[in-house]
């Protein structure tokens, strides 16, 4: 047995009584479980497999290649707010298919984890604007996963950077200084203003607030979008209801 504070990424139904679920857990990392009953009306887990909420779990780990098997779930917390804001409520969703997508079985983020809890508090908050907000945390996250962009540094020599004259290189790993553009086949153009912006994107803390423009957030958020394309794969789903 044991015991995880999770969070509901992913659920689908598998029997006429029954639910598998995906969670997003402090303890284990990411989890898939069968909830035998989850699907009853009144059952020992209620509304805490619903999508985006944050529950106390009991599982019973399975070998190698079978689905846990969760024994209990109780509600500890719920983000009233993203129903009442369409762009943060998709952000979210976003949050959770990048954590279904990006991470491994049982291989524990404890920061992430606190950084998604962190970023779904926050969403559809007011004056809490979501571009950035989603940014900061899609930064921590390939941050995390040894995916980062290089930022304060050219990420093809290491050297510091000029400030202009600047570009960003999603098979590059980052932004790239003047002298190592021309190695670079794939590039685009970044100007000091969204390079400042995504410094601050970056940086632990709530310095994400202090993105405002709204040109530099659509600006970011292309990039973003091209540089998560490019190192998952493939288009992650969610992105073309994403907002700046």
């Amino acid at each position: 047995m044991e015991r995880a504070t999770a969070l509901v990424i992913h659920g689908t139904d598998f029997s006429e009584t029954s639910r598998i679920v995906t969670l997003w857990t402090k303890e284990l990392g990411k989890v898939r479980a069968l909830a035998k009953g989850g699907r009853r009306l009144k059952s020992n887990f209620d509304v805490a497999l619903d999508l985006l909420t944050v529950c106390g779990i009991v599982l019973l780990r399975k070998s190698s290649g079978s689905l846990d098997l969760l024994t209990e779930a109780r509600v500890e917390e719920r983000f009233p707010a993203l129903r009442q804001d369409l762009s943060a409520l998709y952000a979210a969703y976003y949050v959770a298919e990048l954590l279904g997508d990006w991470t491994q079985d049982y291989d524990p983020h404890p920061i992430l984890f606190d950084e998604a809890l962190a970023t779904l508090r926050n969403l559809g908050q007011p004056g809490v604007i979501t571009g950035p907000c989603l940014a900061h945390f899609e930064l921590v996250l390939l941050r995390e996963l040894g995916y980062g962009p290089a930022l304060d540094y050219c990420a093809d020599c290491d050297e510091e950077l000029p400030g202009q004259g600047l570009a960003f290189s999603a098979a590059g790993g980052g932004v790239v200084c003047p002298k190592c553009q021309p190695k670079q086949r794939e590039k685009r153009v970044l100007n000091e203003a969204t390079w400042q912006a995504l410094l601050k994107l970056q940086k632990p803390g709530d310095a994400w607030r202090e993105v405002h423009d709204s040109q530099l957030r659509g600006e970011v958020r292309q990039l973003l979008n091209h540089y998560v394309t490019y190192q998952l794969g493939r288009r992650p789903r969610l992105l073309p209801y994403l907002g700046s």
